[in-house]
């Protein structure tokens, strides 16, 4: 490192290295100011849409207790709330005995999904309507769909009351049995006593 013995070489020194590096510096300094400044919008757009999404399903859900089953096209793009409105919408027609409605509702939330938790939610509930339909076999298919681990137990249950619906008691106390394994639960081990009697 050289010595300086004068302020003046040490100010010559200063500018000679602002000269050979200001332009990076400058350059360095905007570019890195920019992406924060960038960094900061985007993030608050993301809130802003997020926030917007949040308001439009409130809205749709206020839409589909007046009866307003066309309110779900404002959630256009936002599937995981669209998949929440269909589902609630699904639920009101089936409380007013529209199950042909309820499970194209169900069908069409089942395929804006991807969050496994909302598959599994979606796909369960489809399947309980096509029991209700009489349609069996789809509704066994519809629970083969869902692979997630956090659903064996519910997936189970269902499919053994499905199956004793069918008359296969056998079989529904195997699912009962295969539900248990997987998740204790009061409900299914009552469901699991009364095939025993």
């Amino acid at each position: 490192m050289d010595v300086y013995t004068t302020e003046e070489q040490q100010v010559e020194a200063i500018k000679k290295w602002w000269r050979d590096n200001g332009k990076a510096v400058v350059i360095g300094a905007v570019v890195g100011l920019g992406a924060l400044y960038g960094w900061r919008y985007f993030q608050s757009q993301q809130v802003e849409s997020k926030e917007q999404a949040s308001q439009q399903y409130e809205q749709t859900l206020n839409s589909i207790e007046s009866g307003d089953s066309a309110a779900l096209s404002q959630l256009e793009g936002h599937q995981g709330y669209q998949a929440l409105a269909a589902l609630n919408l699904a639920k009101k027609q089936v409380e007013q005995g529209e199950l042909d409605r309820a499970r194209e509702q169900l069908q069409m939330a089942q395929q804006a999904v991807s969050d496994d938790v909302l598959y599994g939610l979606v796909t369960t509930r489809l399947a309980r309507v096509e029991a209700e339909l009489g349609h069996y076999d789809a509704a066994l298919s519809e629970l083969k769909k869902i692979t997630a681990s956090s659903w064996i137990a519910k997936v189970q249950e269902i499919r053994g009351d499905i199956l004793l619906r069918q008359g296969d008691s056998n079989a529904a106390r195997g699912a009962y049995a295969a539900s248990l394994e997987a998740a204790d639960s009061p409900t299914v081990t009552m469901k699991l006593n009364n095939l025993s009697q």
